[in-house]
């Protein structure tokens, strides 16, 4: 499968049909995410695209904090280390939501996000990280990654790689005609 490639089996369900608008495509979505969504400034609005994720606190309260993620192989990918508050959040509840503002969408991804630790999927994600600019690479542990920087917010290395396969994705399309749209996955 490539990335970005579109075989997810979905329900979709029109949030709009009350101002007479069609149902959402998720294929267009998913390539859009494919091409990629760049935290570079001057690449979004207001001046740059910024991915977020929530995760569980330990006493039910939300915890919200701004990530780099990438669109792959139907799902979403992030990384952090293993010090971080979402990292010690996903550990004991793997529910997280993933948000975005596109040029002509807002996205909000639900999910389970899974700690992948097979060396050959590290390195995959760790090549397409550098090639969009963040210059990590695996580091001698094999399913972990390193680099002379990150975001603060991902706590010092190594930081772990993990996948989060979208269970259900609200769509609002931001530009003419709009639209609204809740897509709904296939257990993956």
């Amino acid at each position: 499968m490539t990335a970005g490639a579109v075989d997810l089996c979905m329900d979709a369900k029109n949030l709009a049909e009350l101002y007479d608008i069609d149902t959402l495509a998720w294929q267009p979505v998913a390539a859009r995410l494919a091409a990629g969504v760049s935290q570079a400034p001057g690449t979004g609005g207001p001046d740059r695209h910024t991915w977020w994720i929530a995760t569980i606190n330990p006493d039910g309260s939300p915890h919200v904090t701004g990530i780099g993620a990438l669109w792959h192989r139907d799902a979403l990918w992030l990384e952090t280390g293993p010090s971080t508050w979402k990292a010690r959040n996903l550990a004991r509840d793997p529910r997280c939501t993933l948000s975005v503002a596109l040029d002509d969408a807002d996205l909000v991804v639900d999910g389970h996000a899974r700690r992948i630790t097979e060396p050959d999927v590290v390195a995959e994600l760790a090549e397409l990280w550098a090639s969009d600019g963040w210059p990590c690479r695996v580091d001698e542990s094999g399913i972990a990654l390193t680099a002379d920087f990150s975001a603060p917010s991902a706590g010092p290395p190594p930081w772990h790689v993990y996948r989060v396969a979208p269970r259900r994705a609200t769509v609002l399309q931001t530009v003419e005609p709009g639209g609204a749209t809740l897509f709904e996955f296939d257990e993956r």
